[in-house]
């Protein structure tokens, strides 16, 4: 039997987001009707790429430590990918909000320019919601596999 342990690291991150990201469809889907393109849908509730990136940087600082070089490129690539879900491709909705009343106002031809994705980051309850997920299921997953 292959030992797995070595690979917990990685492999709980994975888990974690995919779970996030299938309770996110969920969620989705059950106000907005079950569609299998809702899988990879973005924003909403909640964030599966926080999900994600704090599951790693609990798993590395589980495993590696917290002192470890590694648990402090992990932090730091969290804090990129939440600052980009909660506040950079929010700046990128407003731009398709407001780039779609323009089209409107000016009666331009929508077939030309189609009408652009106005929600695509994520409030900051859904992103802390995502967050709080990722900790509590890795930390879950992993004293499980101890």
């Amino acid at each position: 039997m292959i030992d797995l342990s070595p690979y917990y690291v990685f492999i709980l991150p994975i888990a974690v987001g995919l779970i996030v990201q299938g309770t996110k469809f969920v969620i989705f889907a059950m106000k907005h009707g079950w569609k299998w393109e809702y899988i990879a849908t973005h924003g909403h509730m909640p964030s599966g790429h926080t999900g994600f990136v704090v599951s790693v940087a609990t798993s590395v600082g589980y495993y590696e430590g917290m002192g470890s070089g590694a648990f402090a490129v992990a932090v730091a690539l969290a804090i990129i990918v939440i600052d980009d879900a909660a506040r950079l491709r929010v700046y990128m909705g407003d731009q398709g909000r407001y780039l779609n009343m323009l089209i409107r106002q000016l009666e331009i031809n929508e077939n030309q320019f189609p009408r652009l994705k106005e929600r695509v980051g994520h409030r900051i309850s859904e992103v802390i919601v995502g967050g709080i997920m990722g900790f509590l299921l890795t930390v879950i997953f992993a004293k499980l596999l101890a």
